[in-house]
């Protein structure tokens, strides 16, 4: 089976969705170049997932050697398992060609972590639950007003279509 990105972590996809800011410019390929020698931890000009995960871990996030060995396969272009500048620069550039289907999936799947069992929609109650679940304390007055901010058709509760469009806008 072909390892896709979506098999990566979050944590893994988060990092590629922030540098791929860095795709285009001379001075962002500079910062792109600056965050591989970072990486590349003995100097050798390729990056090897033991490299990744340890990059990872010092920057206080948690890759498996799996999700690291799945990385460097995803762009490995040479197959020699390792990554050099072209090849993490494309791996980066990768995760902005996900298709609109995809992005929509995405987005249904944060959406659903946000709703209650047998809900259809996010109400000022199930946003405090997944709020408190990480780490967010906040009051049902604070999650009513957050919910009005984005609900279109004030009816008190977030659809996925008003959810979808506050992530968007």
């Amino acid at each position: 089976m072909k390892t896709t990105q979506r098999q990566l972590s979050s944590s893994f996809t988060k990092l590629c969705e922030r540098l791929s800011s860095f795709r285009n410019g001379e001075d962002n390929i500079r910062d792109l170049e600056a965050v591989f020698a970072y990486m590349d931890a003995n100097k050798d000009g390729r990056i090897s997932a033991e490299e990744l995960k340890k990059s990872f871990n010092t920057l206080g996030d948690q890759l498996s050697d799996e999700e690291a060995e799945a990385a460097v396969k995803l762009s490995d272009i040479d197959g020699d398992g390792m990554l050099d500048f072209e090849e993490f620069a494309q791996l980066i550039k990768g995760s902005d060609e996900v298709t609109e289907e995809e992005k929509k999936s995405k987005m249904m799947e944060a959406f659903r972590m946000y709703i209650d069992e047998g809900e259809d929609c996010i109400t000022p109650r199930s946003l405090k639950t997944m709020l408190m679940k990480l780490g967010e304390s906040r009051t049902s007055d604070d999650c009513r007003v957050m919910i009005k901010a984005f609900d279109l058709n004030n009816d008190g509760v977030l659809s996925f279509d008003e959810f979808a469009h506050m992530l968007i806008r």
